[in-house]
């Protein structure tokens, strides 16, 4: 969206230009009361954006915004976009860690926080840099300007670099050599071929080298590793802000840092520290020692040019921000000092608010609000006013919009709901179709429908008493509501293609197709009949080695058990293994013959096929206050559609906590109450059944729809009330528990079953469902993460949708694990409490959980604590959860009650006690608790001493800290909750064959049972093929006997090529998976784009892939050398017309039986005749 089409109006205001011209001349002072520019230009809230827009774009000149938090500078940020139609709009954001906090910075800040400075020293010429930042960001010391400079390079095409220097250079600025460059701050060099990636830039460059001089540069994709564009030049700025080039100048202040009062693991840490930085090595957590690096370090305003200008926000709320800081830095330090974490004289990482003052008064400055400043007061006090409030009134909406016009006043309208306000307008007679743009000055009387986000709109006046010349309505004015604005698209870490194979490491248990589990012990190099190849090298039991060729590489894959069980090794040579995958094989024909019986008969029973939507259907969707990922359209239309077919709809819809499973679930409940039919939806807690029951009650307020709740909340009599209306026909939707399926609760006209993770209900509960299936339409939602190869294999035998998208506005959970400290939890609650925000305090045991809360209040006794467990009395609880609801609560100490479903967006902050008693997927669920709005979350899981966990406990927290970004459900799944998940779609009685073979091997199997079967019971409609079906075929290619190829060919990638034996092991994977030439081809390409080009070595083995794909069309068994010629050997010859093969083949070949004899002659020309040979022999079995 680009409104900036609007911004020539406030130009044409005389005190406007009264500003412009005092800002071209440098005499800002002149404009306030004692020259004084913190007074203020008394612009409302909402017009702010506007205003600092119209003089960027006149001026074009640098600009610094300063609010007060992280939260406002999104704000700002989304809206100058908006208002500019610019891309060159930053946000420098604050460091991760609290001062005096020891906690590292993540990758996204460090480069977000370089990029913003690089756009502020090198502004460009044609359109001047924006940066916005918060109070905090501002206050944090940063490196000097002179520095920042030293490190900046450009590099351009035909320049000649000394390549050992630069990469020297980098390294001491921050730079990280690693395998793959995937992420900002990291370089890696293959020879003459060096990958980068600079923190300024949005995507990486790979510097292509002839000699020493830069022969290409190139823009690649970090995610696909292959190059999108050519370039000329780039800049490359430093990688950090504390550089390690000055850390050996700086350890000797560090040396003298009073550890005498820090505990023990503390001093051993600070030491630590203190080795890297005398060695001049970069570490995680170097930023914590910023104050030591510079002896007069810099704030952001050091960056901005001469000519730039400074505006801040609100004047008065940006100084209490800053002054608040510092209070709680000071209470902070002392904290730390007190719990044996800080050393006494640490130096303050921060600027004071008197040095930034100065600092701010020494630069051009504006203040959008002023100091002690009434609204109406200031320069451009009378130029805006707040919009007219419709408050959802659609016919005044409509009277308003036909008087503004008619008195020739020009409108505009951002909505995200355009399409219905035009459907609205046409009634009328008023055309007004929806634009995405406003870049020219609409006409006066116009009425411009613009589809977007805006917080809030305004009404511009050019002078005092004058009526408006423009007025902007927004969601906030016409129905309101306002919607979050949607959060740009982070920078999200890529990995590159081949990271799913990347936990395949030496010493980790795999699976063998053919041989069984045993344990992978590298790669490894021999040779054989004259020429060196690289293997795969497994030990099985008693010291049996299998060397497995690179090409068959797709035929290992890392064994995936159940939770703990520790596998059993095979031996080679026996029929055990064997044994093994015959029983699991006919377990899993089993359960696809079970799962496709139950398919078939679903689809010849007769259902209610549900009417088409409704407008009101529209009209509901379209009041959700949230944009709907692209995920969750397609999972209601998938559901739309089986719900009005005639049969009983039976749909799975797996989601990732906190996606949008509920609103995809309310959307099908409303749409089967618009067709006459009744809703149920089963929840396991009775808390849950409370929050959706609020959900569905203000979602459907404005609708003529009756909505109950059934659970132990209510009293007997309310009880007995809710099931009689349900009988009667009364009630709509009904929600509650499992009390729901008891025997006296009667539907007159169930259309509809909605069931909230239905693994965590009984067996005779899940017996009722199983007969309720039959009858009614059931859609079933679970945030158990369901494997992709899993959902793959049961393609075509279970309707499942997934829903693997974040909501825009939602950002990853910043997620720590260490040891209980009280010190922590305190510093937690005040970090939540300071910015308005809740508390979630997870003690997972009901015994001890009001000690632990008293234990709470008087760690912090600024906080209101409230308890809440499971086994209170009903309405105790009711009353605990709607109060934290509510925000009476600061922080809930609880059990695990909170960890379905809860939805409270103002609570993101997450401690979890005892971590280690709680499983993998039960922490990843009550993590899903918190950041579920566009606020930063934090969720901190504290453990007893190390020493004192067990193996698996620390694994357990290894990967929950591990898997901290949005979607990690996916790979805590398969860590841990595969099996769960697993189990919840197949049944337990599943679990003894996935320990037996492994998970992937188990699922391979299942496809191709699940593809014999359908073959031979065609589906009724025809479903189940197409793209899901064509993947689930060449997923289970490797199960299939593979061609046995040995021929006098080196044929591997060497390491002078691909250095990195794990990234080698990784692209062999990939190179062994392909089943395609267009896929070999690409791969090849890939390589050469990303290593230069192929050695012969890897020629060879590009030859010997193709070859594979050739032998297995051919349904040859083997390639091989004998009596000096190269044999085919192929019982499928026996099926083609050998005649007419010798004859296409003439003296290239020699055809018999079962095999074809080509010689083996010294140009290579019989590498031509093989393929030649395969491709013809392929030809006549089709």
């Amino acid at each position: 969206m680009n409104l900036s089409g609007l911004l020539p109006f406030v130009r044409q205001a005389p005190a406007y230009q009264r500003l412009a011209r005092a800002l071209e001349e440098g005499r800002l002072g002149d404009l306030f009361p004692e020259g004084d520019p913190s007074q203020g230009l008394g612009v409302i809230t909402p017009a702010r954006p506007y205003l600092a827009a119209a003089l960027h774009q006149q001026a074009n000149l640098p600009l610094i915004v300063l609010t007060t938090r992280a939260e406002r500078v999104s704000q700002w940020t989304e809206q100058l976009r908006v208002w500019t139609g610019a891309n060159r709009i930053y946000a420098f954001p604050e460091p991760d860690a609290l001062p005096y906090e020891r906690v590292p910075w993540s990758r996204e800040t460090i480069s977000d926080r370089i990029l913003a400075l690089t756009s502020l020293l090198r502004p460009g010429d044609e359109q001047a840099p924006v940066v916005v930042a918060s109070a905090r960001a501002l206050m944090h010391k940063t490196l000097p300007v002179r520095e920042f400079r030293q490190g900046l390079r450009e590099y351009h095409r035909g320049q000649e670099i000394d390549l050992q220097r630069t990469v020297e250079t980098w390294v001491a600025h921050g730079y990280r050599p690693e395998p793959v460059v995937d992420e900002p701050g990291t370089f890696s060099r293959r020879g003459g071929l060096v990958d980068v990636f600079p923190p300024n830039l949005v995507q990486p460059v790979r510097i292509e080298l002839f000699g020493d001089e830069i022969d290409s540069l190139r823009i690649f994709d970090p995610t696909t590793q292959r190059t999108l564009e050519q370039i000329d030049r780039f800049v490359l700025a430093p990688a950090s802000e504390a550089l390690p080039r000055l850390a050996v100048q700086t350890s000797p202040r560090v040396a003298e840092l009073d550890l005498s009062l820090c505990h023990p693991p503390a001093r051993m840490e600070y030491q630590e520290d203190l080795a890297h930085l005398e060695q001049g090595l970069y570490f995680r957590g170097i930023a914590f020692y910023l104050p030591f690096f510079y002896s007069f370090p810099a704030t952001l305003l050091d960056y901005l040019p001469a000519g730039g200008l400074t505006l801040v926000d609100d004047w008065d709320a940006f100084m209490a921000t800053t002054v608040d800081m510092d209070r709680q830095a000071q209470a902070l330090q002392a904290d730390l000092i007190k719990a044996g974490e800080l050393p006494t004289n640490f130096p303050a990482p921060y600027h004071t608010w008197d040095e930034v003052k100065a600092s701010l008064l020494a630069r051009p400055l504006l203040a959008l609000g002023g100091r002690g400043q009434r609204e109406e007061e200031g320069l451009l006090s009378q130029l805006f006013g707040y919009g007219e409030r419709y408050g959802g009134q659609l016919k005044r909406v409509l009277d308003g919009f036909q008087e503004m016009r008619a008195a020739g006043r020009r409108l505009v309208v951002v909505s995200r709901q355009a399409s219905r306000i035009c459907e609205l307008l046409e009634e009328r007679g008023v055309a007004a179709p929806p634009l995405e743009n406003v870049d020219e000055p609409p006409p006066s009387g116009s009425l411009a429908l613009v589809r977007g986000t805006l917080a809030e709109g305004w009404k511009l006046h050019l002078e005092e008493e004058a009526p408006p010349v423009l007025d902007l309505l927004t969601d906030a004015e016409v129905f309101g509501w306002a919607r979050p604005a949607p959060r740009r698209a982070r920078r999200s870490r890529p990995t590159a293609p081949e990271t799913f194979f990347a936990d395949v490491q030496p010493g980790t248990y795999v699976v063998h197709v053919e041989h069984g589990i045993g344990l992978f012990r590298g790669l490894t190099k021999m040779g054989f009949d004259g020429s060196e190849r690289e293997y795969l090298l497994v030990e099985y039991a008693a010291g049996d080695k299998l060397y497995v060729p690179v090409y068959q590489a797709d035929r290992l894959s890392r064994y995936v058990g159940v939770s703990d069980h520790q596998p059993q090794v095979n031996r080679l040579g026996t029929a055990e293994w064997e044994q093994v995958k015959a029983r699991t094989q006919r377990a899993v024909e089993e359960i696809a013959g079970e799962l496709l019986s139950l398919y078939a008969a679903r689809e010849v029973v007769e259902g209610h096929a549900f009417a088409a939507d409704t407008l009101w259907q529209a009209e509901l969707e379209a009041s959700f206050p949230y944009i709907e990922t692209d995920a969750q359209a397609q999972a209601l239309d998938e559901i739309k559609a089986d719900m009005e077919q005639g049969r009983p709809m039976d749909r799975l819809i797996i989601g990732d906590v906190g996606y949008g499973k509920t609103e995809v679930a309310l959307r099908a409940a409303f749409k089967a109450v618009m067709d006459g039919k009744q809703v149920a939806i089963l929840v396991p807690t009775t808390v849950l059944a409370q929050q959706h029951y609020q959900t569905f009650t203000e979602r459907l307020s404005s609708f003529p729809v009756s909505v109950e709740v059934l659970s132990r909340f209510l009293t007997r009599k309310k009880q007995e009330d809710v099931v009689k209306k349900v009988a009667d026909g009364g009630v709509d939707i009904v929600i509650g528990t499992h009390r729901l399926l008891s025997d006296d609760v009667q539907f007159k006209d169930l259309g509809l079953l909605i069931i909230d993770e239905e693994q965590r209900f009984g067996v005779g509960h899940k017996e009722r469902l199983k007969q309720m299936r039959k009858e009614v339409d059931v859609l079933t939602l679970t945030a158990t993460p369901i494997p992709r190869t899993l959902h793959m294999s049961l393609s075509g035998v279970r309707d499942m949708s997934t829903i693997d998208t974040p909501p825009d506005e939602r950002l990853p959970v910043r997620t720590h694990v260490g040891e209980y400290d009280e010190t922590l939890i305190r510093q937690a609650i005040l970090r939540e409490l300071d910015r308005g925000g809740q508390v979630y305090f997870v003690h997972n045991r009901v015994m001890g959980i009001y000690q632990m809360a008293q234990r709470v209040r008087k760690l912090v006794p600024e906080a209101r604590v409230a308890v809440g467990h499971g086994q209170m009395a009903e309405r105790e609880l009711e009353r605990v959860m709607l109060d934290f609801a509510a925000g009476k609560v600061d922080v809930l100490v609880c059990t695990s009650i909170i960890e379905s479903g809860l939805d409270i967006p103002n609570a993101n902050t997450l401690i979890v006690n005892r971590a280690d008693h709680s499983g993998l997927a039960q922490l990843y669920q009550l993590r899903g608790r918190v950041g579920r709005g566009a606020r930063r979350a934090y969720a901190y899981f504290l453990h007893p001493a190390m020493s004192t966990l067990s193996e698996t406990a620390r694994q357990r927290l290894a990967t929950i800290a591990e898997a901290s970004e949005l979607g990690a459900g996916m790979r805590i799944a398969m860590r841990d909750l595969e099996i769960r998940g697993a189990g919840d779609l197949l049944g337990a009685r599943q679990h003894g064959h996935i320990a037996a073979v492994g998970f992937d091997l188990y699922t391979r199997l299942l496809a191709r049972a699940v593809q014999g079967a359908r073959s031979q019971r065609p589906s009724s409609d025809g479903r189940g093929g197409g793209p899901a079906a064509e993947e689930a075929a060449a997923y289970v290619q490797p199960l299939e006997s593979t061609v046995q190829i040995n021929l006098p060919l080196a044929a591997y990638m060497p390491t002078d090529y691909v250095p990195d034996s794990n990234l080698r092991l990784q692209l062999y994977r990939r190179s062994a998976s392909l089943a395609t030439q267009q896929e070999v081809d690409d791969l090849e390409a890939e390589l050469k784009d990303r290593f230069g080009p192929l050695p012969p070595e890897a020629e060879n083995l590009f030859f010997l892939l193709q070859l594979k794909l050739h032998a297995l069309r051919a349904e040859a068994k083997a390639i091989v050398i004998e009596e000096g010629q190269v044999v085919i050997r192929a019982d499928s010859l026996e099926e083609v017309d050998r005649e007419r093969l010798q004859r296409r083949l003439g003296d290239r070949g020699r055809v018999s039986r079962r095999a074809v004899w080509i010689p083996l002659d010294e140009e290579d020309r019989w590498r031509t005749s093989l393929i030649a040979a395969l491709q013809a022999i392929s030809e006549s079995l089709s």
